[in-house]
């Protein structure tokens, strides 16, 4: 679908000539406007241009932000203040930043569910669902240092113990900490870098999404039925403007769904905590992330035991270490989710088995997001299984969990590609939605 002349014709003798020495223009036109896409796109698929949108919103209002904002331990909670009430339009700006962050995780959650559910991973798209776990991770870096910044009792709290877990990590472990805090606690030169790193990882995200964008454009869009082009003619129509209308009309609705947080509920995904200044001598009753970390957090917090040699007391990997690697590996594994899915069937609308272990996955996800805001408490599975300590054992029901999400990907994907059998695909898109059948259009078929 990338492949093929472009047809861009200048108009006139300035773009000629720039098409000549630096064919911008031509590269907007083959990426925007004339470029194929299926045309049986549904509106899930409208998520990448929410995405893109949001994006550069929350680079504009990050820039603006940051000319107004202190990075010092001493006057960064107050500067937040002065942003809302003494800056032109502050209490609007840091609205859309500190919302638009959920509201860009919302967009990327459901952007990848959609990835996995119509295959979008599977080959020759493996180089693109990698970039898109890159760019996920950088967000999730991102949002991480930008919850800091506004130096509340959640804020450092949070730095405190995510920070500190990278000291389990062997021989490196407390370089990387230290490099971070840029001492030995959270401090002012622990905020100095989260303000450097939280302004330039936008940037970096920036960059990979036009790897991603450009990724996209050379393997082709996918889409529900998961068959590959035939006929460009009858199964694309031009990005401009049936995608450009069809994701202009689901940025607004998403906009207006944005703006019901902006304007009516601005503090609602916030920690209350957060609200109070950071305080070192005060630690908050339970220490929770921002919620769109809640099932990693759940995660990391279910590994409660230590892993070592049987019936002797080595221990090879301690309950905090088992945690960190539970925690990135649950993102790592998303990078090998091309090879995992050994099915032939890219889409998940033909693979009857697949949808129901599909909405298994994702309601177990929510429930670690749960699980996540939920206090560490209980004895732990063995309590569950031994003593039946069923009521507020969230250690218990958050490890059966994070045990469903790794065996989801290392045992499930792979025995339903050798057993499931799938319904039958379409021969083409065109059959799929024009009912065409042996290159005759539907209209052409004689009546009955």
């Amino acid at each position: 679908m990338s492949g093929g002349h472009s047809e861009y014709v200048p108009g006139n003798g300035v773009s000629k000539w720039l098409d000549e020495r630096l064919p911008l223009p031509r590269m907007v036109y083959d990426s925007f406007i004339a470029y194929p896409v299926p045309r049986n796109l549904n509106s899930w698929y409208t998520f990448g241009a929410i995405l893109m949108v949001m994006l550069i919103v929350m680079i504009l209002t990050g820039v603006t932000l940051a000319m107004n904002y202190a990075a010092s331990t001493q006057l960064a909670f107050d500067s937040v203040e002065h942003i809302e009430r003494n800056v032109n339009y502050g209490w609007l700006l840091r609205s859309i930043h500190a919302n638009g962050a959920s509201m860009f995780f919302i967009a990327v959650y459901i952007h990848m569910f959609r990835g996995m559910y119509y295959g979008s991973y599977k080959a020759p798209r493996e180089v693109l669902w990698i970039l898109g776990v890159l760019i996920f991770l950088l967000m999730m870096a991102t949002a991480f240092m930008g919850y800091v910044l506004p130096w509340g009792q959640m804020s450092f709290w949070g730095a405190t113990v995510i920070t500190g877990f990278f000291s389990a990590i062997p021989l490196i472990g407390p370089g990387i900490q230290e490099w971070l805090l840029g001492g030995f606690a959270v401090d002012n030169a622990t905020l100095n870098r989260f303000f450097s790193l939280h302004y330039l990882l936008p940037f970096m995200i920036l960059g990979v999404v036009i790897l991603h964008v450009w990724a996209l454009h050379v393997t082709g869009q996918t889409n529900p039925t998961g068959v590959e082009v035939k006929n460009m003619k009858k199964e694309t129509v031009p990005f401009t403007p049936f995608a450009t209308i069809k994701d202009a009309l689901a940025v607004a609705l998403f906009f207006i769904f944005f703006s019901w947080f902006v304007f009516y509920l601005p503090d609602f995904l916030g920690h209350p905590d957060n609200y109070i200044k950071a305080d070192p001598l005060k630690t908050p009753a339970h220490i929770v992330p921002e919620w769109y970390f809640l099932p990693f957090y759940a995660i990391l917090r279910a590994i409660t035991f230590n892993i070592g040699i049987p019936f002797t007391d080595i221990v090879l990997i301690d309950s905090k270490l088992g945690g960190v690697i539970a925690m990135f590996g649950s993102i790592a594994i998303l990078v090998l989710l091309p090879w995992l899915d050994t099915s032939k069937v890219r889409s998940g609308s033909y693979r009857p088995l697949f949808k129901q272990f599909f909405w298994v996955f994702a309601f177990v996800c929510v429930m670690l997001g749960w699980l996540g805001a939920k206090p560490a408490e209980g004895s732990g599975l063995s309590g569950l299984l031994f003593s039946g300590d069923f009521a507020g054992n969230y250690v218990a029901y958050a490890q059966i969990f994070t045990a469903y999400y790794f065996a989801h990907f290392l045992i499930i994907l792979p025995w339903l590609g050798k057993f499931e059998k799938p319904s039958k695909v379409p021969p083409s898109i065109a059959d799929a939605v024009l009912g065409e059948k042996s290159g005759r259009s539907a209209a052409a078929q004689p009546a009955e």
